[in-house]
């Protein structure tokens, strides 16, 4: 699920000096899903169509404030309820609320800024859809992590070079809020110590690439090995990526591999964990409606792991109705992303997990 639109324009609006003010804003959301296959070992063996189920509400909450005459300013997003996308095993508060964003930043210049706190990790692109998520990019996408981020545009570069603590508030929390359920559990492991360098560059005023890399390190959570040191292992992940507009379409692609190393060691997983992962968004905006369709593919390169390839669609429109957006969004997929961020297949050996539905979701801002 992505940051709403009105979230981001409430930061671009105080993102500059001169414009000193304080926006407190609202939202809710609510999704009806109707599931049409579910097989495999992610949930009951089950086929056809279902009668469908509307929950997943949430309530949001957005603080975003210019401190007057100066260059700090604060941008926080709170949500609460069982659609906030938190888990409440894994999460600080135990429950369904949380930060999604909190932190504080300081504006050198209008394209020049240090963010610290929760902030968004400079690193590929993420999905625009709303409740299919980041599918096979899930663990490298809609990522916000505690830590502290320099970002700077210079003629036709643009740059981000962080640092990251953890993943979220809280000593064991593997929460992001959106993005979970990738990055091990509260009681296995856990990434800290991360550094994410991110470039982009203009090729003309509609088209960039660019080149993302992090690496950091594993904190050991299983409470089994001495307190000297509890990180172990470590990770890495690079991203070639491409946006481009095209009149009214947009397209976006990219190509990353990522690597864990030594989750045998906490028996969380083999020695090295590798995948390869392709995404590629196309979009076209006409007035209030936007039509979009996500590929995503990962292949696994774990040994021991015989999964063919997770493969992942979500063709989707949203509409702009004045207070939100409605939509309507259809997802399609093969295998999925364990705790890992590895390729994981039906409990059956050699047969694919299959996973088909569709979402129907209204939010509305105040």
């Amino acid at each position: 699920m992505k940051k709403s639109l009105l979230a981001l324009a409430i930061t671009a609006t105080a993102a500059v000096p001169a414009y000193a003010s304080t926006a407190i804003s609202g939202g809710i959301w609510l999704n009806q899903q109707q599931t049409t296959e579910d097989t495999g070992a992610q949930g009951a063996e089950r086929e056809g169509q279902t009668l469908g189920v509307t929950n997943s509400e949430a309530l949001v909450l957005y603080i975003d404030h210019q401190q007057e005459d100066s260059a700090w300013q604060l941008s926080s997003e709170w949500r609460t309820g069982p659609g906030s996308f938190s888990d409440s095993a894994n999460n600080p508060t135990g429950d369904t609320s949380g930060f999604h964003k909190l932190w504080i930043g300081y504006n050198f210049s209008e394209d020049r800024k240090v963010y610290i706190g929760k902030s968004q990790v400079p690193f590929g692109w993420a999905t625009i859809n709303f409740w299919p998520g980041d599918m096979g990019l899930g663990g490298y996408a809609d990522q916000l992590d505690v830590g502290i981020k320099f970002s700077d545009k210079i003629n036709d570069i643009s740059y981000d070079l962080a640092w990251y603590i953890s993943d979220d508030f809280g000593a064991t929390s593997t929460d992001t809020m959106d993005d979970n359920g990738h990055w091990g559990s509260s009681t296995s492991y856990r990434k800290v110590n991360t550094a994410v360098a991110n470039i982009g560059y203009d090729l003309n005023s509609s088209n960039t690439v660019g080149f993302s890399y992090q690496q950091g390190e594993l904190q050991d959570l299983t409470g089994t090995q001495p307190n000297t040191d509890s990180t172990f292992g470590g990770h890495n992940a690079w991203d070639v990526w491409y946006k481009g507009t095209y009149g009214n379409m947009s397209l976006m692609a990219q190509v990353l591999g990522t690597q864990r190393d030594g989750l045998d060691k906490i028996a969380a997983g083999a020695d090295e964990v590798k995948t390869l992962r392709q995404a590629v968004t196309v979009s076209y905006a006409t007035g209030p409606f936007n039509y979009y369709i996500e590929y995503t593919g990962v292949s696994t390169d774990t040994k021991g792991n015989n999964a063919s390839d997770m493969v992942a669609f979500a063709p989707g429109v949203s509409y702009n109705y004045g207070p939100g957006w409605i939509y309507a969004e259809y997802l399609t997929q093969s295998n999925y992303l364990d705790g890992n961020s590895d390729v994981g297949e039906s409990a059956v050996a050699g047969e694919e997990s299959k996973f088909s539905a569709m979402y129907l979701t209204i939010d509305y801002y105040f």
